[in-house]
């Protein structure tokens, strides 16, 4: 949703205030084969700490996309010029409700602590473990567990009322309701849909609060390995 010009402009503005804290890093030729390195090194632990923070709206993306799915709203996508890039009205409406929430509880301020204490936890030059990479792995399972979760009164109560339109089709086959059933779904969808978004922002606070419980035990494990 971020064009990238602003995104690099953000990452060159991170560098710049984290420099203070990597102050005794000793200077690296960037051509060389260890500036080469590090480089790559960072872009790894950059790409983790990423990561971890998109599980979380990863899990809000999927719950629209089922909810989506089971209301029959599939096919109303939303294309984004800017990025080049599309998604359905649910997951767009749930990932601004939760960039709302992130800005709301300091989010920002947040994942920039990371980043400094990423720089105390694994130092410029000073090696990532492989287990750090499959420990985030094995943690990316309770995204679908997660979305689930949320989507499934939703899943289920489409799922009753399309039972209930077949044993009405099987008494009066002589209304339509092939017709009728898709606009009661999508209603009795919205409503539910309804129901469920006031839980959103406590779970993705929830969420949130288990990956900076995951990467504070990565960096633990940094720190005295």
């Amino acid at each position: 949703m971020v064009p990238v010009p602003v995104r690099i402009l953000l990452s060159l503005v991170l560098a710049v205030v984290m420099l203070p804290i990597s102050h005794s890093v000793v200077a690296i030729d960037p051509l060389s084969m260890h500036g080469i390195l590090a480089t790559i090194e960072q872009a790894v632990i950059g790409g983790v700490l990423g990561l971890a923070f998109h599980l979380s709206m990863s899990v809000i993306m999927m719950l629209g996309f089922l909810v989506s799915s089971q209301m029959g709203l599939s096919m109303a996508v939303m294309n984004d010029p800017m990025n080049g890039t599309s998604s359905d009205v649910v997951s767009s409406m749930l990932s601004i409700l939760c960039i709302i929430v992130f800005f709301s509880i300091d989010g920002h301020l947040v994942l920039t602590g990371v980043i400094g204490s990423s720089l105390k936890a694994w130092p410029i030059g000073g090696g990532y473990s492989l287990m750090s990479l499959q420990a985030i792995a094995y943690n990316v399972s309770w995204i679908f567990a997660a979305a689930l979760l949320l989507a499934l009164p939703i899943a289920f109560s489409s799922i009753v009322v399309q039972v209930g339109f077949g044993f009405l089709n099987r008494v009066a086959p002589s209304l339509n309701l092939f017709s009728l059933g898709f606009s009661v779904i999508t209603m009795f969808g919205l409503f539910m849909l309804a129901q469920i978004v006031r839980f959103v922002p406590e779970h993705y606070v929830r969420m949130t609060g288990r990956v900076l419980d995951m990467l504070q035990q990565q960096m633990q494990g940094g720190a005295h390995g």
